[in-house]
């Protein structure tokens, strides 16, 4: 049976919505997960056919399991992950045991911050940086503040801001403690209005499928609370948009792929914060069906099994997406307004990611947005004041630990 593999999944969000689109499509899904607590829940993921526990850091014990799928005589069209940290090792699986249409060689540049930086240093949208490595000393001379960053953080949980000696000091310190082997990125603290791009790269076109307006909350980390999807662009905004990323396709040699950039709009032109070779996590598919009616999950799997993607637009909305955070620690004991929130005009979709007796804290990563509100309408402003009067209606309450 024509089947496709995936390496880890989310509960919910992007990589959650590609193993349903899968299964729409017609084909087996197996999943290859080092979640167990997945395999006790297993009866929440009717659309995976088949949930194997398995360490997915080892390559040669996933190329294993896969010969046993294979002998009794399942067809794997492709391997794929939505999920950070394994976008490259399936895309390494892919070449060995199927038509790898991406090219895993650009992904594992793509994923690492460091390589992605040396790669692009002459090009006039990289930030000025210095790479830190083990035992070296911070020489080079930029203006504070600054950003310091592991080269394999992800959703924020390693980029911190550094306003002086002292603080950028601190930082490098905490990182070597945490990290000792890997290297560290101190980088020009990039100011203006932050943008992320959704990108399919079809026989070397590529495609803007959205543009997104962040929103970004600083506290102890910079999360991002705040999509606002772009159902019209201006012209001058698309075209800065696209010479940026004609020159990374061209630079990364990408014939077929999916991609999204991160970028700011500074006053001395685009700069790229980074680069992820997938759709972002959370709610990103919901909100570009929302504004466009296209499942990005499903064309982007139909893109890498051969097939032609479809891009146009349904429809064409304004749509704005405010993710929900907590300002104390404290156990979740209920959460309400929910309903009442989602009966507001112009929601279209609520979300609560904890459970009752869930230990909520202060963000430190994009993975401590704690619920989210998808409204729809005619302009950013209107949809995002939509967004705000549904929020008020959630409550988290929450006992002291």
């Amino acid at each position: 049976m024509k089947t496709i593999l995936f390496i880890g999944v989310n509960k919910s969000g992007s990589s959650r919505e590609a193993t349903k689109a899968a299964e729409n499509l017609g084909y087996l899904v197996v999943l290859f997960t080092n979640n167990p607590r997945q395999i006790e829940q297993r009866e929440l993921y009717p659309d995976i056919h088949n949930m194997i526990l398995i360490d997915t850091t080892n390559l040669e014990e996933m190329k294993q399991e896969i010969q046993k799928l294979l002998s009794i005589g399942l067809d794997i069209q492709n391997i794929v992950s939505f999920v950070d940290p394994f976008v490259h090792v399936a895309a390494l699986l892919c070449d060995e045991f199927c038509h790898n249409l991406t090219s895993s060689k650009a992904i594992k540049m793509m994923e690492d911050k460091e390589e992605t930086r040396n790669f692009l240093l002459n090009e006039p949208y990289s930030p000025k940086f210095q790479i830190i490595n083990p035992q070296d000393q911070f020489t080079k001379k930029l203006h504070f503040p600054v950003i310091v960053k592991s080269p394999k953080s992800t959703g924020s949980k390693d980029v911190l801001l550094a306003n002086n000696k002292k603080q950028l000091n601190k930082h490098i310190s905490s990182l070597r403690n945490k990290y000792p082997e890997e290297s560290i990125i101190v980088e020009e603290f990039l100011d203006g209005p932050q943008y992320l791009v959704e990108v399919i790269v079809h026989e070397r076109q590529a495609h803007i499928v959205a543009i997104i307006k962040q929103e970004i909350t600083k506290g102890q980390r910079f999360i991002i609370t705040g999509y606002g999807v772009l159902a019209t662009v201006p012209p001058k905004l698309q075209a800065g948009l696209e010479n940026v990323l004609h020159s990374i396709v061209t630079n990364f040699d990408i014939e077929t792929g999916a991609l999204h950039l991160e970028l700011r709009l500074t006053p001395h032109g685009w700069k790229l914060i980074e680069i992820n070779p997938r759709i972002s996590g959370g709610a990103m598919n919901k909100m570009i069906e929302a504004a466009f009616g296209i499942n990005l999950v499903e064309q982007t799997l139909k893109l890498f099994l051969g097939q032609k993607p479809h891009l146009e637009p349904t429809h064409q909305k304004f749509v704005y997406t405010k993710y929900l955070i907590v300002k104390r620690k404290g156990i979740l004991q209920k959460v309400t307004g929910k309903l009442r929130a989602a009966k507001l005009p112009g929601v279209y979709d609520v979300y609560i990611k904890p459970k009752k007796g869930t230990l909520l804290i202060p963000p430190l990563s994009m993975g401590h947005r704690y619920a989210y509100i998808i409204t729809q309408g005619k302009s950013l402003a209107e949809v995002r004041r939509l967004a705000d009067r549904a929020a008020k209606e959630i409550k988290f309450h929450m006992r002291a630990t």
